[in-house]
């Protein structure tokens, strides 16, 4: 997993922003452009968000980077070739490694069902390390 410097504070203050129409209406149009690997991370936190048995203090964290992912104009806007999704990865990466022991193997399974409906098939290797 990469190491980020967004610490769970910085995180959840972007919680505000999150709202699950949104984040579909968000990762819809961002998944082609992100490429498998984001969409799958984003995913996998949303599924984790709407998991009864996950902490709510893991969800802050997650609604945070959802949050965050959601924003228009963050810190590099998305529209901005390669450098514009980069903050959003981190806030997704950090994010999945704050809630690591809350994401289930069904979560995971959940999460890559649905890239590859909107991908097709894909090897392990382009969802990153998160299976």
């Amino acid at each position: 997993m990469e190491n980020t410097n967004l610490t769970p504070e910085e995180l959840t203050k972007y919680q505000k922003h999150y709202s699950e129409s949104d984040f579909w209406i968000k990762i819809r149009t961002l998944a082609k452009k992100a490429g498998a690997k984001l969409t799958y991370y984003a995913l996998v936190l949303y599924y984790t968000l709407t998991d009864p048995k996950t902490p709510t203090k893991y969800k802050a964290i997650i609604a945070g980077a959802l949050g965050y992912m959601i924003l228009p104009l963050d810190i590099v806007p998305d529209f901005l070739p390669f450098a514009g999704l980069a903050d959003d990865w981190a806030a997704l990466v950090a994010a999945v490694a704050y809630v690591a022991t809350a994401i289930t193997p069904d979560i995971k399974t959940r999460a890559r069902e649905k890239v590859e409906e909107w991908f097709g098939p894909l090897a392990d290797t382009q969802l990153g390390d998160l299976l």
